[in-house]
């Protein structure tokens, strides 16, 4: 394993850290507009990934992916992972229900935006350096490993912003998408979503078992290297 792919492992690492801070931050900073504290009381509205870290979302399955990277250098599993969540009150909302609603659209909604600015940015500088791409693909030096480095874990931010997003709009519960659903369902409906929380990890766990994962990051990829580009993703890659 190459001191370069070492590096990569370690800058997709903190990509997917800051995307799931975010992720976790914009759930905390809704609720209190909405006017819940509990968020903010429990200092869950900080950037700091050490308040949002949990043992195993954060920490556990990220390194382990990292590792099977290291030991198995063809197998290249997509970095992912999740943060302790935000704890939210309802009851502090004028109407639960919608101020729920507003709560789980903002952790995917926000993930969508940082991507789409980061995009935004990086291809501005791609259109102005029309060769750059191909320059930090096979250039060497500090300064091109450093610049390359930069666009590296700004394009693996927009990966994992645009996965967070669309792996926590999966209908099943404690994912943001199950309280979306909830909102437009009738009362049977949504005591039946209420009655599979306690289930809900094992039904997760489930969906990965059978690949459904795979389905969804096939699904979504040719989305984000369109965001990226053809000049990024060689410079990320090749």
């Amino acid at each position: 394993m190459s001191v370069d792919a070492i590096l990569d492992i370690i800058l997709s690492l903190i990509a997917v850290f800051m995307a799931i801070v975010f992720h976790e931050v914009a759930h905390g900073y809704i609720a209190a507009r909405l006017g819940d504290p509990t968020a903010k009381n429990a200092g869950r509205l900080s950037l700091n990934p050490l308040s949002h870290v949990d043992p195993v979302g954060t920490v556990f399955l990220p390194l382990m992916l990292g590792i099977l990277q290291l030991v198995v250098p063809t197998a290249r599993p997509i970095m992912f992972g999740w943060a302790k969540p935000v704890p939210v009150n309802p009851s502090y909302f004028k109407n639960p229900l919608r101020g729920m609603l507003f709560v789980a659209l903002a952790g995917p909604g926000t993930n969508l935006v940082l991507a789409g600015v980061a995009t935004l940015l990086g291809r501005i500088v791609f259109l102005a350096f029309p060769d750059l791409g191909v320059s930090l693909a096979v250039g060497d030096g500090f300064a091109v490993n450093a610049l390359r480095a930069v666009f590296y874990i700004l394009g693996m931010f927009v990966i994992y912003c645009v996965i967070l997003a669309a792996f926590n709009m999966l209908p099943v519960p404690p994912l943001d998408g199950s309280r979306v659903l909830t909102y437009f369902l009738p009362a049977s409906g949504r005591q039946f979503m209420l009655s599979l929380e306690r289930y809900g990890f094992l039904v997760l766990i489930l969906v990965i078992l059978v690949g459904g994962l795979d389905f969804l990051f096939s699904g979504i990829a040719p989305f984000y290297q369109w965001l990226l580009g053809r000049d990024w993703l060689i410079a990320m890659f090749y």
